[in-house]
């Protein structure tokens, strides 16, 4: 429940933060507008002051607070329901106009790839599908049990290696033992609560170079934290995936004059942010109980890619279809990227 409600208020904050870099445009403006600006007093000539920007007209009622909450968090006016339409059916259509200048009626990529991804963490919170998962209740009290058992045998291990040291024999037998008990009751630890779910513990070979042998180790210590960082930093960089995508989709025209480094970024964040709100329907169809129709999803994309690519770039079908075909080898490639980031990201950090 705290999850949820804490993705709940991360999908606000992004909101809030889209709408700071996408301003009011092209959207329904209140009646009542005073004739001067009550931030600087300068005379008002159109819906906004030409002097400091402020809007002309301000309310003071409950009602318009919470209406400039989801007005500023969903974009709930105007914009988001030309773009959404265009960008799931007409994507390249829409990614052309925004190149070509016609951007006061759509929601702008950056605005909506944000806003998208804090609500695809926000879903997933609220979902359980950033969760490890918890044994069930018979599972983790026959854990208990073998737990117990473990920490029993440990303890008697420990009092013979005591009389061991006092009778000056070796102990690295007794050492081995207690060491391969205390792993075993780590990883019962972990499976009983959810934080471990592959029961073997791994060791870190002698022939890994040094410098990496102790992140991996501490890794291997302690796998929950680990994927408590990757969850983490796969939020705060989802960004990255912009330039890591780029150069790919330039490598679809690598010779051509008429498309721009500017264009492709448009079309890799519009594409980013559909994706993103189709793995937003996926985790809501799935925490529906609706998982067979959540798979169905996975043969969106490819479909996306063409029309988007076709419409973007005015291909022939033939050559949409070879360059989308490209661009899903280019996507596994950035995709891989990503992850080689967010695992090294979390066992540096």
């Amino acid at each position: 429940m705290g999850e949820g409600v804490d993705g709940l208020g991360e999908a606000v904050s992004g909101g809030m933060i889209s709408r700071a870099v996408e301003p009011d445009a092209g959207e329904a403006s209140g009646a009542g507008r005073p004739e001067t600006c009550r931030n600087c007093g300068a005379t008002l000539v159109g819906e906004y002051c030409h002097a400091c920007g402020q809007k002309g007209h301000v309310h003071r009622t409950l009602t318009g607070f919470w209406h400039d909450l989801m007005h500023g968090a969903l974009h709930f006016e105007g914009k988001i329901w030309r773009t959404l339409p265009l960008l799931a059916w007409r994507p390249g259509d829409l990614t052309r106009r925004y190149v070509e200048g016609e951007r006061a009626r759509y929601v702008s990529p950056v605005a909506l790839f944000l806003f998208s991804v804090f609500l695809m963490f926000a879903v997933a919170s609220a979902t359980g599908g950033l969760s490890t998962g918890v044994a069930p209740p018979e599972m983790r009290k026959e854990l208990s049990q073998d737990i117990a058992q473990q920490e029993a045998a440990v303890a008697e291990l420990r009092k013979e290696r005591e009389i061991a040291l006092r009778a000056g024999r070796s102990t690295k037998a007794l050492d081995g033992r207690i060491e391969s008990n205390v792993q075993e009751i780590a990883v019962m630890s972990g499976l009983r609560s959810g934080t471990v779910r592959n029961s073997p513990a791994f060791q870190i070979s002698d022939n890994v170079p040094a410098w990496i042998r102790k992140p991996a180790e501490k890794a291997a210590d302690n796998p929950d934290l680990l994927l408590y960082k990757l969850r983490t930093n796969a939020y705060k960089y989802s960004w990255a995936l912009i330039p890591l995508s780029v150069p790919f989709v330039w490598l679809l025209f690598p010779f051509s004059r008429r498309f721009r480094f500017y264009d492709h970024t448009v079309f890799v964040t519009y594409s980013l942010s559909f994706m993103t709100l189709l793995a937003v329907l996926a985790m809501l169809l799935g925490a529906a109980g609706l998982s067979s129709i959540a798979g169905l999803l996975f043969f969106i994309p490819p479909f996306h890619m063409y029309r988007q690519l076709k419409g973007a770039y005015g291909l022939s079908r033939t050559s949409a279809v070879l360059r989308t075909m490209l661009l899903l080898f280019f996507t596994l490639i950035a995709l891989t990227l990503f992850g080689l980031i967010l695992v090294a990201l979390g066992l540096f950090d």
